[in-house]
């Protein structure tokens, strides 16, 4: 899947308004089949699906991070903070992250230097040394996803390292096995999805791929 800018303001009620699909857009070709990746050496891999980010990380030896564990180090030692770096969006008049900003979805204007996704670690780390915990690509994580799994848990008290549930459930499409997805994208903004906030989250099919999608390895 590759998001396809519509050239105009659209309602925000139907995001396949700026999504299509594309046969042949893979990791090695993340806008299509005409494009490549080269001189893309220092951006994050994406349109790789979650069964695809799971094997690579087999292979290298390391696997996908549980939700709370993403979280965890995404936070880089802060609690209770709406962003890896704290409470206020940008710092000192900074970005902080590559977000859009503009007009969603027809106008990226780029203000944080980036329309699109960007090369990595070009924002300050957070306080582990992580960069892109927020903004840029999505990253996998291992949980299954349902709606109601942490409120759940916070019925249950504490519950240390939590592994994800048992299965996925998705009340708008209960036939499909979902995974869950931290950290936001390039097309995140106050307007339609603000996923950027280290405490949300988003979902995706485990056998589909989009250019605004990657990974993180842990071990």
């Amino acid at each position: 899947m590759l998001f396809s800018n519509p050239g105009h303001p659209v309602p925000l009620n139907n995001h396949l308004q700026w999504w299509s699909y594309v046969k042949g857009a893979n990791w090695r070709h993340p806008l299509g089949p005409d494009g490549s990746i080269e001189g893309k050496e220092r951006f994050p891999v994406v349109n790789v699906a979650y069964e695809d980010a799971n094997a690579y990380a087999k292979w290298a030896g390391k696997r996908l991070p549980t939700e709370a564990e993403w979280e965890f180090a995404a936070r880089g030692g802060l609690s209770g903070q709406l962003y890896p770096w704290g409470n206020e969006f940008r710092q000192d008049s900074h970005w902080m992250a590559n977000t859009h900003q503009g007009h969603f979805p027809d106008r990226d204007s780029g203000e944080d230097a980036f329309t699109g996704l960007g090369p990595v670690a070009q924002f300050p780390p957070n306080g582990y040394g992580l960069y892109d915990v927020a903004g840029n690509a999505w990253e996998w994580v291992s949980d299954w996803y349902r709606p109601d799994y942490y409120a759940e848990l916070a019925a249950r008290g504490v519950v240390p390292n939590p592994t994800g549930p048992p299965s996925s459930f998705d009340p708008d499409e209960p036939r499909e096995p979902k995974r869950v997805m931290r950290g936001g994208s390039f097309l995140c903004t106050e307007q339609y999805c603000s996923r950027y906030m280290v405490g949300t989250r988003g979902k995706g099919e485990v056998s589909t791929g989009t250019n605004h999608l990657g990974f993180r390895t842990a071990r």
